[in-house]
């Protein structure tokens, strides 16, 4: 019997991969079919119904879960069991017209031209654009790339169930770290752990990350870093980049008995504290018993407040999650107190300055952010020791060196320090 939290909203982990014979027949088969091309958010979603880490979906969502989801974060075809995010697939009016309820047909990723799976057709609709964006991202702006996606998405919506046949290019590309959910429950129960923090990253590990992940250890059996390998926003570093970064980081500095590492296919969509939850959802079905949720999780620009990430777990129904957040406060790194700390354990308020240089020349608090680290790495500025060890910065300056046209990074309220 596992001592590991349950998968979400079912007893068991339901993968909709198929197995080899099944996989090769269902790939013949698709040959007959129509095409329906995918997005890579879509894409990335489906390789996690696959891989069973959006148990206990069974396909994208048809248009009363889709609006169970935006307005109550309930499937009302699933007895309203809590589900954050609509996880849906869009398609142009043409084809959708093309279409018969109960056709099944071939799904498409357009940038691997590669087939990942099929479904059978059993809903047609449309919906408010605005109203999605509105409801999982808080705004309309279509600055906000997780807006720009729904909102460049197709008119119409397929719904219906899927088989997985391929990965794509995750389990070659990402070999070591790229996971399911069933081969993390695995490792975790080989260390007879009970309970695992999760630690999201999309960034590569600074200190402040590295200080989350000591808290976590020291109430958790074990954490496991868990980086996305999907697509990013310009500007963002690339999920190979990051896996070395994080290798450097983890390998030297942590308990090999204490922490594993992670990845997972699927694509940000800077929805701050919904995607919170959604991080939490597959996170119990990676086997983890806590999500570390810090500052501006998930966040994109100031569209959020530092903390709504943690807030929006109190709108959750009791027992909706087996899951629960380690909620974690500003940290940086304090000259005063000469380490790592947070707003509830540091006494000395006052901001660090530090010259173009990198030198310190005054104050207490330097606070470290995955923002603010790629504006000095992409401008070519020192980094300060502080607020990353040698070994990652080595890593981001040869990816930086070899960029020939370099996105400007622009810091929102969090990274430049206005809350601390």
């Amino acid at each position: 019997m596992s001592k590991l939290v349950p998968p979400h909203g079912s007893p068991e982990l339901k993968p909709l991969l198929l197995d080899e014979q099944a996989r090769r027949d269902e790939i013949k088969r698709a040959e007959s079919l129509k095409k329906v091309p995918m997005t890579s958010r879509e894409t990335g979603d489906m390789i996690m119904m696959g891989i069973g880490a959006f148990t206990p979906l069974d396909g994208f969502m048809g248009k009363e879960d889709w609006q169970g989801c935006c307005d109550h974060f309930a499937l009302p075809s699933k007895k309203n069991l809590f589900w954050p995010v609509p996880i849906t697939l869009s398609t142009t009016e043409d084809l959708a017209k093309s279409l018969a309820i109960g056709e099944e047909v071939a799904l498409w990723d357009t940038e691997t031209e590669s087939l990942i799976g099929t479904m059978k057709v059993s809903e047609k609709y449309t919906i408010n654009k605005e109203h999605e964006c509105k409801q999982v991202f808080k705004t309309v702006d279509p600055a906000h790339p997780g807006v720009q996606k729904v909102m460049e998405q197709g008119p119409v919506n397929l719904a219906g169930p899927v088989k997985v046949v391929s990965e794509s290019f995750f389990p070659t590309e990402f070999e070591g770290i790229y996971q399911t959910p069933a081969q993390a429950r695995k490792r975790f129960e080989e260390r007879n752990w009970s309970t695992v923090a999760a630690l999201q990253l999309r960034n590569p590990m600074h200190n402040s990350h590295a200080y989350l992940a000591w808290i976590a250890i020291e109430v958790c059996d074990g954490v496991y870093v868990h980086q996305l390998l999907g697509k990013l926003k310009p500007g963002d570093i690339p999920a190979d980049v990051r896996v070395r970064a994080i290798d450097a980081l983890v390998n030297k500095y942590f308990r090999k008995d204490r922490v594993i590492q992670g990845g997972y296919p699927m694509e940000m969509r800077y929805a701050g504290p919904r995607e919170a939850l959604l991080h939490a959802v597959f996170r119990q079905n990676y086997g983890c018993s806590h999500l570390i949720v810090g500052r501006d999780h998930a966040g994109v620009g100031d569209y959020y407040g530092p903390f709504e990430a943690q807030t929006i777990f109190h709108e959750v129904p009791a027992g909706a999650l087996a899951i629960q957040p380690l909620c974690m406060d500003w940290t940086f790194y304090c000259y005063e107190c000469g380490s790592m700390a947070s707003m509830k354990t540091c006494p000395h308020e006052s901001k660090a300055v530090i010259d173009e240089n990198g030198n310190y020349k005054g104050g207490a608090r330097l606070l470290l952010s995955g923002t603010m680290l790629r504006k000095l790495m992409s401008e070519g500025k020192p980094v300060p020791s502080e607020f990353s060890r040698p070994e990652v910065i080595a890593i981001l300056k040869e990816y930086y060196d070899k960029l020939e046209q370099k996105v400007e990074v622009k810091l929102h309220r969090g990274a430049t320090g206005h809350a601390a």
